[in-house]
């Protein structure tokens, strides 16, 4: 088995459900770069979104909030948030927040950062213990740590827009056309978003052993279409119809309005496996979850991000190379260390699970390590 990258970026074709052209040109390559922007009518993109303010609103029926925004605190949540309500938006911030003793301090600051911008904002927390047993649950099944809390934080928009009868959820970037994959659509239009690779259908047995009772579950079961259609509901994904909404213009945007990002050991490539200090803010574990998606698919937060760097014209594909090539799956110890300690495991039962995750025909063990083949990254 070989890897084989973007021609003109770092993407990979290991990317569940990825999607290249026969040119071995990525999605995003093609649909939101900067070349890709200058053939985009952003003229009309504008009357569609004035379509979609005006629909919403004729649509509300509790009188106030005519959108539902799912944010965190970070970069694009708050660029969203502030750019919605310039659209004539009436949002309702709706955050899904980690358990406490997950959350950093940094996130906090965040996420009160953007209530004090002006918005109404409802927070919701899934049990902390039931969060915890998931976590490692999906540990176990899947390889990765997020499956349910994706899951809850995806879910928890339809389950408030259904229960106070708001029309229109917003989301940020669309994964079809942010990552490449070929789930979702090419366009503003996310009503899908339940059949991400990630969230598995919305179905939260999947990620939760059998002692969990369903009652516990709540905030973790993704609306049906039935239940979309009859609330009349709507996704829709808002970066579509900025011209800029990408890491870069995000970042400085919400740095200005408040945003706390990185600093120190926290923010060098070599501890947190990418050239982003502005991402990642409210969790540290999303650290190790991109070391074990590079274990198990060959790419990690750096490729990602090389990759909007080489599409907004941040820096050449070698340049790219290099950074993907000395951060991809790097993570600093303690980071580990402060993970086995919240899921009460030791660092080598943590490697005893993840061992048969990891992609044998991509990576081989040496000196204690696993490391990338030779030979089987084509570039």
């Amino acid at each position: 088995m070989v890897m084989h990258r973007c021609k003109t970026c770092c993407e990979t074709d290991t990317r569940p459900t990825t999607e290249f052209d026969e040119n071995g040109i990525c999605l995003p390559c093609k649909n939101v770069s900067i070349e890709a922007n200058k053939f985009i009518n952003w003229d009309e993109r504008r009357e569609i979104l004035k379509e979609i303010v005006k629909d919403a609103k004729e649509k509300t029926k509790n009188g106030a909030y005519d959108c539902i925004i799912g944010v965190s605190g970070g970069k694009d949540s708050t660029r969203q948030a502030m750019f919605a309500r310039e659209a004539g938006f009436n949002p309702l911030l709706v955050s899904c927040v980690y358990p406490p003793e997950q959350v950093t301090h940094r996130g906090v600051a965040n996420l009160e950062n953007l209530i004090s911008l002006g918005f109404d904002t409802m927070v919701v927390q899934p049990a902390p213990l039931t969060s915890k047993e998931m976590m490692l649950y999906c540990l176990k099944t899947y390889g990765n740590l997020f499956n349910a809390s994706e899951l809850a934080l995806y879910a928890s928009l339809p389950i408030t827009a259904i229960a106070y009868n708001i029309p229109l959820i917003l989301l940020g970037e669309n994964p079809a056309l942010a990552f490449g994959t070929s789930v979702g659509s090419k366009d503003y239009l996310g009503n899908n978003m339940r059949d991400m690779h990630t969230l598995k259908g919305g179905n939260p047995r999947l990620f939760a052993p059998e002692n969990i009772h369903e009652k516990k579950l709540f905030w973790y079961r993704y609306p049906s279409k039935e239940e979309f259609e009859k609330a009349d509901i709507n996704i829709v994904y808002l970066g579509w119809f900025m011209e800029d909404f990408n890491d870069y213009a995000n970042s400085k945007f919400s740095i200005e309005h408040g945003l706390q990002t990185r600093t120190g050991e926290d923010a060098k490539p070599e501890n947190i496996g990418g050239i982003q200090p502005n991402v990642a803010l409210d969790d540290d574990f999303v650290i190790i979850n991109q070391m074990l998606k590079y274990l198990k698919f060959g790419f990690g937060k750096a490729t990602q991000e090389v990759g909007v760097a080489i599409r907004q014209g941040k820096m050449s594909r070698e340049e790219g190379k290099k950074i993907v090539k000395m951060y991809d799956g790097k993570y600093h110890q303690k980071y580990l260390d402060a993970l086995c300690k919240y899921l009460n495991i030791t660092e080598d039962e943590f490697w005893n699970i993840v061992e048969p995750f990891i992609n044998k025909d991509l990576f081989e063990k040496k000196d204690g390590k696993w490391i990338m083949k030779e030979g089987v990254d084509v570039w």
